[in-house]
């Protein structure tokens, strides 16, 4: 293995072992830290953690031990996937799993780079954006767990590092490589350890990525990740891809903009079914009842528990943030395995803290990546029997689920 990642959510993984495996990387997702070594096959390693929303101890502890296993299968590498929108709060758990892993690997200039252009996510002065909005301005201020009130990337972070922060205009990356290698070395020797890396076009990832060669960790969302295939050796491939039959189901517990929108359009001609909090709370709900309903419906029936951030704030007064949260993902990880027990084989979820719980529900321990349905969401084969896709809340176009339902069946 020659480049091991460790992603804090199972949906950032799937978007950068998407982007790895475009780049040519035979790539592997792993739920979790596995018991025994990696196929010699594999050239680069994605241990999915669900850590973004631990207690920042836990999440350390966690990402510690994915880099031991990562360590042990030969990775000359390191790499940390964050959410392109950089979800975390004042005490984490971005900043102190960077710093327990730059101890570890004794890496002294860390990027820090969330941005992903191509799917709207860009860093200028410091700032993050989502399209046109700057990050605590585009709906993730409003996030139940992780809300993004402050958009300056190197202010946020310097909450939560215990090490100094520093920063690379656009302008140095403009210059290219050798710029961005010069400008890191001169950030560091100013007393800076982790260092906020602008980019706003998809070639300025490349120009960051080449930079980065030599470094023994880097962090950031997927689109940092673009040259690193390249910087390994490997060519871009064409993925094979063999699809999937049966009965396909689709869970969606984000409530983001973008997954609102994708369910509005998707409930005008699929059956859907509302999943309320206090429903689940007060027990009025059983994940049996829900099974029931996706079983029946035709097309792709969807389960959604994605309301608007009153609401969501309501719940949360009425039942605590984590109570209610916690409460949400149990449901869908009981109703993914009901809904394969009746013969499922084809499931898609919306939002990192769902799929998570889907994933753990159904005890899926490595996901074969497959072709890529919108920017940074591939289609994923657990088994010979079934085939995911697990979307980060704001990802995907309007026709998301149509779309993702097609590849997953094979119609490429």
């Amino acid at each position: 293995m020659k480049l091991g990642c460790i992603g804090d959510d199972f949906t950032g993984s799937s978007d950068l072992a998407n982007t790895l495996a475009k780049g040519g990387m035979r790539t592997v997702q792993y739920t979790g830290v596995p018991s025994v070594p990696a196929d010699p096959s594999v050239e680069a390693g994605v241990v999915a953690l669900k850590s973004r929303s631990n207690n920042s101890s836990e999440a350390v502890i966690q990402s510690l031990t994915a880099l031991e296993w990562l360590r042990a299968q030969g990775c000359t590498q390191y790499f940390f996937k964050y959410c392109s929108t950089f979800d975390s709060t004042a005490q984490g758990n971005i900043g102190p799993v960077i710093d327990a892993l730059a101890e570890a690997l004794n890496a002294h200039r860390v990027i820090v780079c969330p941005a992903f252009p191509t799917t709207g996510r860009s860093i200028y002065q410091g700032h993050l954006f989502v399209n046109d909005s700057l990050l605590s301005e585009s709906g993730m201020q409003n996030h139940p767990l992780t809300p993004m009130t402050d958009p300056d990337i190197r202010r946020w972070l310097a909450h939560q590092t215990k090490y100094s922060v520093g920063h690379i205009p656009a302008a140095d990356v403009f210059a290219g490589a050798s710029a961005v290698r010069t400008r890191l070395d001169t950030v560091h020797a100013e007393g800076h350890r982790l260092i906020v890396v602008d980019a706003i076009r998809d070639a300025d990832l490349l120009e960051i990525g080449k930079a980065a060669a030599d470094l023994p960790l880097i962090t950031g969302g997927s689109g940092v990740a673009l040259r690193l295939p390249a910087n390994h050796g490997c060519a871009r491939n064409q993925t094979r891809w063999r699809g999937q039959a049966g009965k396909i189901v689709a869970l969606a517990g984000s409530c983001s903009n973008a997954t609102r929108a994708q369910i509005a359009l998707h409930s005008q001609n699929n059956p859907s079914f509302e999943i309320t909090a206090a429903d689940v709370l007060n027990g009025n709900l059983t994940p049996q009842h829900v099974a029931n309903f996706l079983m029946a419906g035709d097309g792709i029936p969807i389960a959604y528990s994605s309301t608007d951030p009153d609401s969501v704030k309501a719940v949360q007064v009425e039942f605590g943030a984590k109570t209610s949260a916690r409460a949400i993902e149990k449901l869908f990880a009981e109703i993914a395995r009901l809904v394969v027990s009746k013969g499922v084989s084809k499931i898609l979820t919306a939002g990192g803290e769902t799929s998570g719980a889907v994933v753990e529900g159904l005890e899926l321990r490595a996901l074969e990546i497959g072709p890529e349905i919108d920017p940074g969401i591939p289609a994923l084969r657990a088994s010979d029997t079934l085939t995911i896709a697990l979307k980060s809340g704001n990802f995907g176009s309007p026709d998301y689920f149509a779309k993702a339902a097609n590849v997953l069946s094979g119609h490429l």
